[in-house]
């Protein structure tokens, strides 16, 4: 079984097309799509309200994607995507509103059978120095890194409770979101990566706020808790573009769980083709 895994193509056209192309060609089984779908952040964000805004899911993915489905009809794959933090979830309520009519599942939050497999899903990554909140929370702690602002002080593109930006955890939705399921079979659709791992390595050496050095790695570690604790079969991430470029590698072996970033930072597409079945032999081409 073949599936595809790309992340953080930040409303790429010419990205997606060479999806869409290996799609065709290809005919994977399930595709899944890590977050940071759209054009970036808090300026698409704000002119989605001026009449000429393109409106980039249903104008551009929507359409895409309907038009791949006509072509590949019962081989069309089950399409499995989240949002990223560089995503409003302003646009949330169109994603799940084209999810009801089966061009793709939208799985933050969610548990979805696909074969002999539990696919999970989940957004929020740990506060970084960008001002929009919509998917960033407190990781394991309420805790903010130098030089990056806390949920409490950013913006937020929908209203959001004041306990929710305090007190709100990664940690406490990944208990949530799991539960006391077995994870042997399980692929996790994440955004953000690991802490300190391959994964997430960031590009910030010789860095000091306030003569404090600012720590290299920036993923969560309420995931890499959760993965060493819960074993999962597969999981998938993004976020951190430069990781693979820095560290030379775009996967990792934590017991019994495989991990792999599909964030890049050049102007390829970094694709990922997985076989749940044996996950050992996955690969990664730039497109």
């Amino acid at each position: 079984m073949i599936c595809f895994f790309v992340s953080d193509l930040h409303g790429s056209e010419e990205r997606y097309r060479k999806l869409f192309t290996a799609i065709e060609k290809e005919r994977p089984e399930a595709v899944f799509i890590g977050g940071d779908l759209l054009p970036s952040g808090v300026a698409s964000m704000m002119s989605s309200t001026n009449p000429y805004h393109r409106d980039f899911i249903n104008d551009f993915l929507a359409r895409e994607f309907s038009l791949l489905k006509d072509i590949l009809k019962d081989k069309y794959p089950a399409v499995f995507l989240i949002l990223g933090n560089d995503d409003g979830r302003f646009y949330e309520a169109s994603v799940m509103d084209i999810a009801t009519g089966g061009l793709w599942k939208y799985i933050h939050m969610r548990k979805i059978s696909f074969k002999n497999f539990n696919i999970y899903g989940y957004s929020y990554v740990p506060p970084t120095p960008f001002r929009l909140k919509d998917w960033e929370r407190y990781d394991a702690s309420r805790y903010t890194e130098p030089g990056c602002l806390s949920p409490e002080e950013g913006i937020y593109s929908i209203a959001v409770s004041e306990y929710e930006t305090k007190y709100s955890t990664i940690q406490k939705d990944l208990n949530n979101l799991a539960g006391e399921d077995n994870l042997e079979k399980a692929i996790f659709l994440f955004h953000g990566p690991p802490y300190k791992t391959a994964l997430d390595r960031a590009d910030l050496d010789g860095k000091m706020i306030d003569y404090i050095p600012v720590d290299t790695h920036i993923g969560s570690i309420a995931i890499k808790n959760f993965i060493e604790e819960k074993q999962p079969l597969i999981t998938l991430h993004g976020h951190v573009h430069e990781a693979a470029r820095i560290t030379g590698s775009w996967k990792e072996k934590n017991g019994n769980t495989r991990s792999f970033t599909a964030a890049h930072d050049g102007p390829e597409l970094s694709l990922i083709r997985l076989d749940p079945e044996n996950p050992d032999r996955t690969t990664r081409e730039l497109l």
